[in-house]
């Protein structure tokens, strides 16, 4: 393989191939690292809301009873309910901040009529007869709604599932676009050293001589320009990190764009992947050319 290596000189577009798979390897860290971010978010969402449960009191524009005894009526209900741990109350001024990232810090927030909210806690394991509770706190206070987030989680694994299947769709295009390019520049080398190839060929060389030499140099080509686009990849998710160590604040509920050192690791995967493309490629595109030139 050495040998035939020297044999054959380096084609003038090696430099431009190398190019092309360490932008689709950098495109290909990309994806990976939103496919990891996704499924990271979306474990953490469902586990802050695990055995939790919000009671929103909004009273309408006709209703007379005031807020607070509702809240206080709402409170007692549910710590009386078997299975809930903790029932406390939201200041307003907590219920402003939750608010405030959707609408900025110069709105007027306060003018708005904002509901009362209550943060249940459920115990672990027990068994809470939602529709029961949602019953007693109508009776005890009638502006309250009862929210076990079901609704917003179904919304939440569509979406990241959605996210998800993009990446994956997004890998799959960038690996079939490696494939090809890799088929491309190996047919061109094969017509470019036609010469060479017919004189190895009329030496005794076989198919597969020629075929490993074309593989293992796109293989250790595809290797290296694989791991230039995945560090670089590795190097946006670090930087986006720093940013926001730095004070710089991530687009509101939406979350970090760094990846931790263990996600990082899965980066090592595209040049791994990338090299492996290339041989197979090379291989099959070599044994194609062959066979319908000799």
């Amino acid at each position: 393989m050495s040998g035939f290596g020297r044999i054959m000189p380096r084609d003038k577009g090696a430099l431009s191939l190398d190019l092309v798979i360490a932008v689709m390897a950098f495109l290909a860290g990309i994806a990976l690292g939103a496919a990891l971010i996704a499924e990271r978010a979306s474990a953490d969402w469902q586990t802050g809301l695990a055995g939790r449960l919000t009671v929103q009191i909004v009273p309408s524009a006709k209703s007379k009873v005031p807020v607070e005894p509702e809240v206080a009526a709402a409170l007692a209900v549910l710590n009386a309910t078997r299975g809930v741990a903790h029932a406390g109350a939201l200041s307003e001024h907590d219920t402003v901040e939750l608010v405030r990232p959707w609408l900025g810090s110069d709105a007027l927030i306060p003018e708005l009529p904002l509901p009362r909210l209550i943060d249940v806690t459920l115990v672990p394991g027990e068994h809470v007869d939602l529709e029961t509770m949602r019953q007693q706190l109508k009776a005890a206070a009638p502006d309250s709604n009862l929210d076990d987030h079901t609704r917003w989680l179904a919304r939440l694994r569509a979406l990241v599932r959605g996210t998800l299947w993009s990446a994956y769709g997004v890998l799959a295009l960038i690996s079939l676009a490696t494939a090809a390019t890799v088929s491309f520049a190996t047919r061109a080398g094969l017509a470019a050293h036609r010469d060479i190839v017919e004189l190895l060929h009329q030496l005794g060389a076989r198919g597969g001589f020629i075929a490993r030499a074309f593989e293992w140099h796109y293989f250790l080509a595809a290797l290296v320009a694989g791991g230039i686009g995945g560090g670089l990849a590795a190097l946006f998710y670090l930087a986006a990190s720093g940013l926001e160590a730095a004070g710089l604040e991530p687009v509101p509920f939406l979350p970090p764009l760094g990846l931790h050192v263990s996600e990082l690791a899965w980066l090592l995967t595209i040049p791994v992947g990338a090299s492996w493309i290339a041989l197979i490629t090379a291989r099959l595109s070599v044994f194609g050319a062959l066979s319908r030139i000799y």
